[in-house]
């Protein structure tokens, strides 16, 4: 069966949830397995065949308004299905109509060859009973002969066979051949690799940088010459102060909000926002997990600079990672705060700095609940991008405030 008349057949059923991914194949229960990037003989009115990990996605969000769907399987990589094609779409999965002008199902080519006709199983044949029977039932020679002769019926049925792929053609994508396939994956492994060697090669320069100013006294908030004349070892979050480690700064992972993973490393060391759907299409290989971003620029150029893990994910946080949690970039939304173990706003926004990014020309009402919670609000410019570095140097002043307090506290 193909994929779709499969996914067609499990959606009827209503038995989608036994559809489920293992690795790079969907398997349908114990009946069938393909590719997760199969090509479906769906064509979409823009020509391209939907593959089968874009409908299974559609058609277990078709719920959800076509703007929220397309960012939701954008978020997770997957193509979308097209506005026009939703409904067509749907009626056919879900059996409403039995066929569509968009499905392209492959035939296989047309042997136009002559086949070997087979020897007749007329009965009549075989016994000798024929037009050149004498009464005696005698036979032609011709028929003897015939029957003599043993028939190698699989080297008739091979000669009729052409085949329809070879090995390359299995790939299911023109132009491609093994050697490319084995090419780009080695390309993506370097690449996890490179980013892998990376990270950790930013989080041991983060973390020696810290240590090391903290065994010379210079923390980064002393005085004007960032030197503190009282050193203070490590200390953990035990009533109000900075746990032990490189410090935390959480941002959201929905793409609604202006500072995300993707770009709040050049919003925050260069000074400068880029959108999150640029940086994203510039991106090579997966989201990382954890960025670390420095204070590259200052009013005061003396001043010790201080490492900042950035992480997008709360729920993958130990319980000793909140004590080195000092600041939130907020999204404004309640649940963006679901499962943090903290009581209430005030106790998030006592113990972490907030901070709110919006446009300058944003109506009052998308800051309507931050107002109400002990947040800083950040406006930049869409278009005036000169004036993002003063954007930045704001929130590192409040951050460098609020760190300040709770190491002293």
């Amino acid at each position: 069966m193909d994929p779709l008349s499969a996914l067609r057949d499990f959606t009827i059923r209503g038995e989608l949830e036994k559809i489920v991914r293992v690795n790079d194949e969907f398997r349908f229960d114990t009946d069938y397995s393909f590719p997760c990037h199969a090509e479906t003989a769906y064509r979409s009115k823009q020509g391209n065949l939907y593959t089968l990990e874009t409908l299974l996605y559609y058609v277990t969000n078709h719920h959800l308004k076509h703007t929220d769907y397309i960012q939701s399987a954008r978020t997770q990589g997957i193509p979308s299905v097209t506005f026009p094609d939703r409904k067509p779409l749907l009626d056919y999965l879900t059996g409403k109509i039995s066929s569509s002008d968009s499905i392209e199902f492959l035939l296989p080519p047309q042997n136009d060859a002559v086949h070997p006709k087979l020897p007749s199983l007329d009965p009549n044949v075989n016994s000798g009973i024929n037009n050149d029977s004498n009464d005696y039932g005698t036979t032609d020679s011709r028929v003897f002969s015939q029957i003599e002769t043993p028939v190698d019926y699989m080297s008739l049925i091979c000669s009729g066979e052409r085949p329809l792929k070879d090995r390359e053609g299995l790939l299911e994508c023109k132009g491609r051949n093994f050697y490319g396939v084995l090419t780009s994956a080695t390309k993506r492994e370097e690449e996890r690799q490179r980013i892998e060697s990376q990270q950790r090669k930013d989080g041991l320069v983060a973390k020696s940088r810290l240590m090391g100013s903290d065994e010379r006294g210079l923390t980064g908030f002393g005085d004007e010459s960032g030197y503190d004349p009282n050193p203070k070892p490590k200390l953990h979050l035990k009533g109000g102060k900075i746990g032990e480690g490189v410090p935390i700064i959480l941002v959201p992972s929905a793409f609604q909000t202006l500072i995300t993973i993707y770009n709040v490393k050049e919003f925050l060391e260069d000074g400068v926002y880029i959108p999150t759907d640029v940086k994203v299409k510039q991106m090579k290989g997966a989201k990382p997990d954890c960025v670390t971003v420095q204070k590259k620029f200052s009013r005061d150029r003396d001043r010790v600079v201080t490492a900042y893990e950035v992480r997008d994910k709360p729920s993958a946080l130990k319980a000793e990672d909140w004590d080195r949690v000092v600041a939130v970039f907020v999204l404004g939304k309640e649940w963006q705060f679901k499962d943090w173990p903290f009581r209430d706003h005030v106790e998030i926004f006592n113990k972490i700095v907030g901070f709110f990014m919006r446009f300058e020309d944003d109506s009052v009402e998308s800051a309507k609940i931050v107002k109400q919670w002990n947040v800083k609000i950040i406006s930049i410019s869409k278009n005036k991008r000169h004036q993002d570095r003063a954007a930045a140097l704001e929130v590192w002043d409040r951050l460098e405030e609020f760190v300040r307090s709770r190491s002293h506290s």
